[in-house]
């Protein structure tokens, strides 16, 4: 087949005595043939003046025939039409970066420089991602190019990510980041959190977590979920094998699709960290999560802050941490657990060799939660961590704690005693526990009531740090 209109006008009054060359473009069965003079050719390209010369040139039947197999007869035509026109057509299908390649070869110099600056600057001009993959292959020859088409590449991504098409994102990230590790963080994770997800397009998400990806955090925390969506996710958590993160906190989950995600715990053995508080889980869920936690092995974080649980919800936690040997953080804060279920758990942690940080703050421990949390500093060997703002602790609590530190606890890094009304006296006894304790680093004691007195004999630790203590963050503000 011949390009005759082409022909045709390039065969003006200028080209009449210039010798016609015949160039095969393409292989088989796609071969074209274009006719083109060959004055024109070498005018604009210093690869054919020097390969129309009489060295390099082969006849056919008297005529001048060129052969180039590996440019595609669509892009040749797109170069012939712009020595023609000078301009490239809107409705061309044929890949400026293609046409790119092609002029760079064949020393179209003029050509390479207008598609190289609208590559430079239009992300529209990019066939994406198919131009990117090729633009890989010449990463180091176009360098400034390759740049550009990995922003064009980015910048497509997370446009399909914050308009919910999850598997268009997929496909962009995973070449993205197939290509160039310094994108981690965008396609490994992804951050949907505050509405950003859209419950039009969950169904399109959990098709995504069904695939082996690489996606390994995700991020859907205040997207008002609700049930049917929770369970959605739950099944999909059973079959996925890449997600080591996921905060589904704040969604109103309620106990069912709860109690979902909890069976989904005891098959995913991928799933290292999973945030679901404030989602009104209730009791049964907790009773779900501690099955959960003597099935699951990978697990080593778990929040379930704010979620009614209350006192049954803290024994069935404390049943899970005799056999789990896996968690490291758990997050029961704001669950209502009072005393009972505070004693349970400390109890249990006496023997639990694994958890290093514990929070429990906001529940209604009470003088007796603290003394068997007392007990816990004096046997527990792990644990670094400790929250327990907000439980009403009072000058009792405040003796039994300081005393387990005067006495045995060398491991305790952070401990948290905010808002539990210590007193002018709670303040005192810590003075007193903490002084020759060169382990614990940050201590909070903001709004206990610990007037004047108890402040000074607190704030004495600072002026001793690293004589006495070794506290470097002390927290003494609304006393």
């Amino acid at each position: 087949m011949s390009n005759e209109p082409i022909q045709n006008s390039l065969e003006n009054s200028e080209n009449l005595n210039s010798e016609i060359v015949i160039i095969k473009v393409g292989e088989e069965p796609n071969i074209k043939e274009f006719k083109v003079p060959s004055n024109i050719l070498s005018a604009k390209s210093l690869y054919f003046e020097t390969a129309l010369s009489p060295r390099w040139a082969k006849r056919e039947n008297g005529s001048l025939v060129f052969n180039k197999p590996n440019i595609s007869p669509p892009v040749f035509e797109a170069l012939i039409n712009y020595i023609n026109t000078e301009a490239f057509s809107d409705k061309n299908d044929v890949s400026l970066l293609d046409i790119f390649i092609a002029a760079d070869e064949m020393e179209f110099l003029e050509i390479r420089r207008q598609v190289e600056r609208r590559l430079l600057i239009v992300g529209s001009d990019w066939n994406l991602p198919k131009d990117f993959i090729t633009m890989c292959k010449y990463n180091d020859t176009f360098p400034k190019l390759y740049m550009s088409a990995l922003k064009f590449m980015r910048h497509k991504a997370d446009e399909f990510l914050r308009k919910g098409k999850f598997l268009n994102a997929l496909e962009f990230y995973e070449e993205i980041f197939e290509n160039n590790h310094n994108d981690q963080t965008s396609a490994l994770s992804w951050d949907l959190s505050g509405y950003k997800c859209g419950l039009k397009n969950l169904n399109e998400l959990v098709n995504v977590l069904y695939k082996d990806t690489l996606l390994t955090s995700l991020n859907l925390a205040i997207n008002n979920l609700g049930l049917n969506d929770g369970n959605s996710l739950a099944s999909a958590l059973c079959k996925n094998t890449t997600l080591t993160f996921l905060d589904l906190s704040s969604n109103r989950l309620g106990s069912e699709a709860g109690r979902a995600l909890a069976d989904a715990l005891c098959e995913n053995t991928a799933l290292t960290s999973l945030n679901l508080s404030a989602n009104k889980l209730g009791p049964e869920c907790g009773k779900a999560f501690a099955n959960a936690l003597c099935k699951n092995t990978t697990l080593t974080s778990l929040n379930l802050y704010s979620n009614k649980l209350g006192s049954k919800g803290g024994n069935e936690f404390a049943n899970a941490l005799y056999k789990n040997t896996k968690l490291t953080t758990l997050n029961l804060g704001d669950n209502n657990l009072e005393a009972k279920g505070g004693s349970a758990l400390a109890i249990a942690l006496c023997e639990n060799k694994t958890l290093t940080s514990l929070d429990l703050s906001a529940n209604k421990l009470g003088p007796e939660g603290g003394r068997a949390l007392a007990n816990v500093l004096c046997n527990n060997t792990t644990l670094i961590s400790l929250s327990l703002w907000n439980n009403k602790l009072g000058l009792e609590g405040a003796i039994v704690l300081a005393d387990a530190f005067r006495k045995k606890n060398n491991n305790l890094r952070d401990l948290n005693l905010r808002c539990n009304n210590l007193g002018p006296g709670g303040g005192k006894v810590f003075v007193e526990a903490l002084r020759g304790n060169f382990i614990l680093k940050n201590l909070n004691l903001r709004n206990n009531r610990l007037g004047l007195e108890g402040k000074e004999a607190i704030g004495a630790l600072r002026r001793y740090t690293g004589m006495y203590t070794a506290i470097t963050s002390l927290d003494l503000t609304d006393n």
